[in-house]
């Protein structure tokens, strides 16, 4: 019963007041990014601080780690525009719902784990682009809407605007100097607020981007027709708005646990947002998946436990219910001003002091990851070409390692002792070891140093025995490993050769 309940870790330490303080920082920077990204999307302003709230609320208590903030990302919303253009609201639910059935599904079938098989140079590239992409988006900030028309800021208004995002980059950078107790973000938006507020001067505030107040999220079923050609519909949106939330997710969580030293469980963290998707389907939320910058936000204020993200969700929540007058006036150059320091914490300054030590292909996928994240903003794609490029070249790599050592014993037999894996990039390779026409009539080809992994190598086993057996030479296999053994005897219906056994040897991957 211990596993069943034990969704918080109470012999955790928890700083009660690190931990409330980190929320309120992490709140204050929510709310603009989801009704940014809300407007954006066409949808009503309202349904980005409910994702917030509901993603914020659920993954907090539920999800795979502590310190990860969840909310209306801008990452699975983009994917969901041109459902929002074809078909209206009422499907986008749908499909948000759908989203985090998938998500579910890949959860409790421990797909998580999977995320393992990202390389470094592919996560160097993921961190690098969403610091860009986290940085030039502040730059909207700078523009107003003139007769319909988007335009830059100039004069004074321009001047105000970096003058309050410089002074609040100046508080949170040197405010940590005097004292740590309270986080330098929210102290650097208080005093932005209060100089904004009692000097009375002209800016833009939260409220220029929309209304924040409402009530509680309405539950509210998705008016769509139950049959194959909605699922059709919406099941593409929603398959891509999965892998791109669970991507997204999955990095964070490893970027979480490099940074805690501590060991999160993808899998819960799967479930978790599912389970927010779903509710935000039903409760019109625009759905979401963990925010990055959120997070590092509440990392940076000292967070390690669940509470931070518990009292974001429930500060949003008190907002829209009663605190809108007062959060829409929170200067927007405050905001941009913590958002800025988030994009300079987020990006991997490192990676400029190792490239000269990294491969050369490294360096292509790292730089590649970036630039399609940042031009694209489609997170899976830019994470999946990354991952293909780095799995072809450790294939090709790979593929140049085999090689075979050649003998004939006293009794005349032929030993072709092989070395390296043999899979699909080698086949090609091994054939070529194989001097056919010239060997005796006898030949062992030993596997003790190699292994059969997958069908092109059976039939790369196969090709070399039917060549010899034209000639009437007889062909052994020694020293394969069980699982070996396995795949051949699974083909037998193609292939036909002769296993040589040796009961005394065993092979060390078995």
């Amino acid at each position: 019963m211990k596993k069943v309940f034990n969704l918080f870790d109470f012999s955790q330490k928890v700083n009660f007041r690190t931990e409330i303080l980190a929320g309120l920082t992490v709140a204050m920077t929510m709310i603009p990014e989801s009704l940014s990204f809300a407007i954006l999307a066409g949808f009503p302003p309202l349904m980005g601080l409910y994702a917030a709230f509901i993603a914020g609320l659920v993954t907090a208590i539920f999800g795979g780690r502590p310190g990860m903030i969840s909310g209306g990302a801008g990452a699975t919303v983009i994917v969901l525009i041109a459902l929002m253009n074809s078909n209206g609201l009422e499907y986008v639910f749908a499909a948000v719902a759908l989203a985090g059935v998938i998500q579910i599904l890949i959860g409790i079938f421990k797909l998580g784990k999977f995320i393992g098989l990202v390389p470094q140079p592919v996560m160097f590239g993921f961190v690098n682009g969403l610091a860009v992409i986290i940085f030039m988006s502040q730059l909207e900030q700078f523009k107003k809407v003139v007769n319909g028309q988007v335009e830059w800021l100039t004069g004074i208004p321009l001047l105000i605007m970096a003058g309050l995002v410089a002074l609040t980059i100046g508080i949170i950078v040197l405010f940590p100097k005097i004292t740590k107790a309270v986080p330098a973000s929210l102290v650097a938006i208080i005093i932005i607020f209060a100089l904004v507020f009692f000097f009375k001067i002209e800016t833009k505030t939260v409220r220029d981007i929309a209304s924040i107040s409402g009530g509680f999220p309405p539950f509210h079923i998705p008016t769509v027709p139950i049959n194959l050609e909605m699922l059709k519909i919406i099941f593409p949106y929603a398959l891509i708005m999965a892998s791109v939330g669970l991507t997204e997710g999955l990095l964070t969580l490893t970027l979480v646990d490099e940074i805690t030293g501590t060991k999160g469980n993808g899998n819960r963290e799967c479930i978790a947002q599912g389970s927010s998707n779903i509710l935000n389907g039903f409760f019109f939320g625009m759905g979401g998946c963990p925010m990055i910058a959120q997070t590092l936000v509440n990392l940076s204020a000292g967070s390690r436990a669940r509470l931070s993200g518990i009292v974001a969700a429930l500060t949003i929540l008190i907002i829209i219910l009663f605190g809108a007058p007062v959060i829409e006036r929170v200067p927007m150059a405050a905001l941009v001003g913590v958002m800025v320091m988030v994009a300079i914490g987020t990006f991997e300054w490192t990676s400029f002091r190792i490239i000269n030590k990294m491969p050369k292909h490294d360096i292509f996928v790292g730089i590649l990851v970036a630039v399609i994240t940042i031009l694209l903003h489609n997170l899976a794609l830019a994470v999946l070409i990354g991952v293909i490029i780095s799995a072809l070249v450790f294939a090709w790599e790979s593929a140049k390692r085999i090689r075979a050592k050649k003998y004939i014993d006293e009794k005349g037999v032929k030993h072709y002792e092989i070395y390296g894996p043999l899979f699909f990039a080698s086949t090609t390779a091994f054939l070529e070891k194989f001097d056919v026409a010239n060997d005796p009539n006898e030949i062992i080809i030993d596997f003790k140093e190699s292994k059969i992994t997958d069908m092109s190598a059976i039939d790369a086993v196969n090709k070399i025995t039917e060549k010899y057996a034209q000639l009437n030479k007889k062909v052994h296999l020694q020293h394969l490993s069980a699982d070996c053994k396995t795949l051949l005897k699974n083909a037998d219906a193609i292939i036909d050769v002769n296993i040589l056994e040796d009961p005394t040897y065993k092979v060390a991957l078995d």
